[in-house]
């Protein structure tokens, strides 16, 4: 079995979408192995994305997700990791496929939020590979939080 992390972002608590989301992620046999409601602060924000650092948008998604209620979670199936992005999505919502949950329901498009200089509001954070996986589930996540 295969774990990852996904965090359910700041406008897709707000917009009321946690069970939507996580009803798509049982719908295909990923089991929750961890899970939490918190807003992180500035520097765990920061270190979890320190790999965008340098990048223009970097500051407006730091500020966009601290301090801003987030549901993180572990994800565990099979090829959970792969499995996760398919369900997700595109990174922008405007050119992901209907059927993901970016493409269902999101609003947004990476076009308007750079216009109006801010973070997108994609709804989901997911790893992208399996070390990423394991960076950000030891990142937000003691051993023992984790349901074996």
């Amino acid at each position: 079995m295969e774990r990852s992390f996904v965090m359910i972002k700041p406008d897709g608590v707000e917009r009321g979408l946690i069970g939507e989301i996580i009803k798509r992620f049982e719908t295909h046999k990923l089991r929750i192995v961890a899970m939490k409601m918190l807003r992180p602060e500035r520097g765990l924000v920061e270190k979890h994305y320190e790999m965008h650092k340098g990048k223009d948008f970097y500051e407006l998604l730091v500020d966009y997700i601290s301090n801003k209620p987030v549901v993180a979670m572990v994800l565990e199936g099979n090829d959970a990791v792969t499995k996760i992005r398919e369900i997700v999505g595109a990174t922008d919502p405007a050119e992901a496929r209907k059927g993901t949950i970016r493409g269902d329901l999101g609003i947004d498009s990476m076009e308007k939020a750079t216009k109006e200089g801010r973070a997108i509001n994609n709804l989901v954070h997911a790893s992208g590979s399996k070390e990423e996986a394991e960076f950000e589930i030891g990142l937000w996540f003691k051993a023992e939080e984790i349901v074996r």
